[in-house]
């Protein structure tokens, strides 16, 4: 399936790195205009480099924190600066924070809910005007699996991506009767840096880390960055045009719940 983005317009947060940077890399060789925003300024200008090898959309780089009210105006005023308008928003900043319930502090969790759901909700809100003016409009909430099944030792991250998942469902049926689509993404097992990251911690090959908890998934293997690129590029175009409301699992069987 040829999936076009042309014409269109996006803000990735995170999107420097990992998911967020396939992701944008996605949108671009669609031929979509993209603003990534992520908090250092080398790990932008590096990865707005790399996506310009394959860019047939334009793309910047935004250095903002999006778990600040004033970091998602200067995103959404960058990106508007840029682009003129925008027309889809994946909100995908977070990194996973966890631990035992009875170490988590209102800072932890509150600095949790700022960065993972605080940022949607003012970054939708900021670009929902527009969206429904223009009757056509793309919102995805990149959360994980936790949302749906959280674990013991999962705070702060399970709950803030549970809360998401109602902001969601919630913000989707205030948009479909304006044509602006509100999806949720939700991550299993992605190779990504903080995998690498964790290996280190335990003080374990990353082979062996990776191979240790690939027992879990039922497809065998942790997913590409790509791979769960893909399913967000589609919902983000036309080729999606019935699709809202959902919490789709993105993991290779892992969670226990559909």
């Amino acid at each position: 399936m040829q999936i076009s983005l042309n014409g269109r317009s996006a803000i990735v947060t995170g999107g420097s790195k990992g998911i967020g940077f396939a992701i944008a890399t996605r949108f671009t060789a669609s031929g979509g205009d993209v603003a990534i925003v992520g908090r250092g300024r080398e790990a932008l200008d590096a990865a707005v480099k790399q996506i310009g090898t394959t860019a047939k959309g334009r793309v910047i780089g935004v250095q903002g924190d999006v778990g600040t009210v004033a970091g998602v105006q200067g995103a959404y005023d960058a990106a508007m600066a840029a682009f003129g308008k925008v027309d889809i928003i994946v909100n995908n900043a977070g990194t996973s924070a966890t631990g035992p319930f009875e170490n988590l502090s209102d800072e932890v969790m509150q600095a949790d809910l700022d960065l993972k759901l605080f940022a949607a909700i003012r970054l939708s809100r900021l670009v929902w005007p527009q969206m429904k003016e223009r009757r056509w409009g793309r919102i995805i909430n990149i959360l994980n699996v936790g949302a749906k099944a959280p674990r013991a030792g999962s705070a702060p991250t399970s709950i803030s991506r549970a809360a998401g998942m109602a902001f969601t469902k919630v913000l989707a049926g205030e948009g479909a009767p304006h044509n602006v689509l509100v999806n949720a993404l939700l991550v299993g097992l992605i190779e990504a840096d903080q995998h690498v990251q964790s290996a280190k911690r335990k003080g374990v090959p990353l082979e062996a880390y990776i191979a240790g908890l690939a027992k879990e998934i039922p497809i065998g293997r942790f997913g590409k960055a790509e791979e769960f690129a893909n399913v967000a590029c589609f919902l983000a175009s036309d080729a999606g045009s019935y699709v809202t409301g959902t919490a789709t699992n993105v993991d290779g069987g892992r969670s226990p719940v559909v």
